[in-house]
């Protein structure tokens, strides 16, 4: 029987690794966080929904656990869903193995991710796998960039997400998002290093079956975790987008204050900010989307494009973030997975192993074009 302390386990994601986990009757699940009072409630919530595992609630803090309280919960995986990663250092991941326990995260900050193989040597002399980034990115985002891109000497890569509106992220991913609105970043552009900032690049994208949505320039772990493993890349961009145009465009307009340095805490706009999307969250669907557009060129020499899209609906969007720390967590305890060690969730499962766990979703993946 497998133990897995999901911390966060009552959050916007978290919640959703731990539903899914819970279908299996041959794990135990603890529903860890800084309130017990949510773990359990969380916990209830489960069980009426019809949970098969065995569940406990627990208090927990990511930033003071230590090796012992996780040894004292059982832990044989640990899930960090507490975010935002931006402001976390590894105390966690370090406690897990210090415990001997797996770990795995679902950060898409790109310092935080990239950095993870710094304890690389302790997860090795402990046997323990540590995996950051077991999200939408880099972990579902370039498992499919090597799906689609087999056979392809790739020269472009492009990733982009938006969201339905319905979904309701919490104050602590809206901290996450404004705190990053117009700072700079580095991506690769035609071969060379290029400047872009938050939340600008403003453009459409037609997504498929959901229609036209905004989207901006946005950092994550990808643009420099794919550029390292392909090296003969000469551009790779990550955008995401608000379905509510007014929501986007107000973004917009704030990142052009974050760059002039002039932009509140992030923490303080956040709540006010998330306050006014939910008392316009009539306005957009519950519908969300996903895209990987790569190109290339064939054995032949004629340049390839294709484009992988995920459309969720039904409010299930929220799962997609959650999935990839659910396929590790089940292959970890399967005895399967990457050797020991700490790196990031880079093209660690195939989209197979994705699909195969929404199913039951109203989520679905396809390629639509390939020319």
């Amino acid at each position: 029987m497998g133990r897995i302390v999901v911390l966060g386990g009552y959050g916007a994601f978290g919640a959703h690794a731990a539903e899914r986990l819970a279908r299996d009757p041959a794990t135990e699940i603890v529903v860890a966080g800084r309130s017990l009072a949510k773990a359990r409630a969380q916990v209830a919530k489960l069980i009426a929904g019809g949970a098969r595992a065995s569940l406990e609630p627990a208090e927990l803090d990511a930033m003071r656990a230590t090796g012992e309280r996780l040894r004292a919960l059982g832990a044989e995986i640990v899930i960090n869903a507490s975010g935002p990663f931006q402001t976390q250092d590894y105390s966690l991941a370090r406690a897990a193995i210090a415990a001997g326990c797996h770990y795995i995260d679902l950060a898409d900050a790109r310092a935080f991710v990239c950095g993870i193989s710094v304890l690389d040597d302790e997860a090795r002399a402990a046997g323990v796998r540590v995996i950051s980034g077991a999200s939408s990115v880099p972990g579902l985002s370039s498992a499919v960039v090597r799906y689609i891109g087999d056979g392809l000497a790739l020269d472009e890569v492009h990733i982009g997400i938006s969201p339905g509106n319905s979904f309701d992220p919490g104050v602590a991913t809206v901290a996450s998002i404004v705190s990053a609105v117009g700072k700079p970043f580095t991506r690769r552009v035609d071969g060379r290093v290029s400047i872009a900032h938050g939340w600008q690049g403003l453009h459409r994208h037609r997504f498929p079956e959901i229609g036209v949505r905004w989207m901006g320039d946005v950092d994550v772990p990808d643009l420099e975790l794919i550029p390292a493993h392909y090296p003969q890349l000469s551009t790779v961009r990550f955008t995401a987008g608000l379905e509510v145009g007014l929501f986007h465009l107000g973004l917009w307009c704030l990142s052009w204050l974050g760059r002039a340095g002039v932009l509140g805490s992030g923490d303080v706009l956040a709540k006010p900010l998330l306050a006014a999307k939910r008392s316009l969250s009539f306005l957009g669907s519950d519908s969300g989307g996903m895209f990987v557009r790569v190109a290339g060129r064939d054995s032949e020499g004629k340049r390839r494009e294709r484009v992988w899209n995920l459309i969720a609906r039904g409010g299930h969007g929220p799962y997609v973030p959650a999935i990839a720390s659910v396929v590790l967590a089940k292959k970890l305890l399967a005895g399967s997975g990457p050797p020991a060690g700490a790196m990031p969730c880079f093209q660690l499962f195939n989209p197979a192993d994705f699909e195969a766990e929404v199913r039951d979703l109203d989520i679905r993946c396809f390629v639509c074009r390939e020319g």
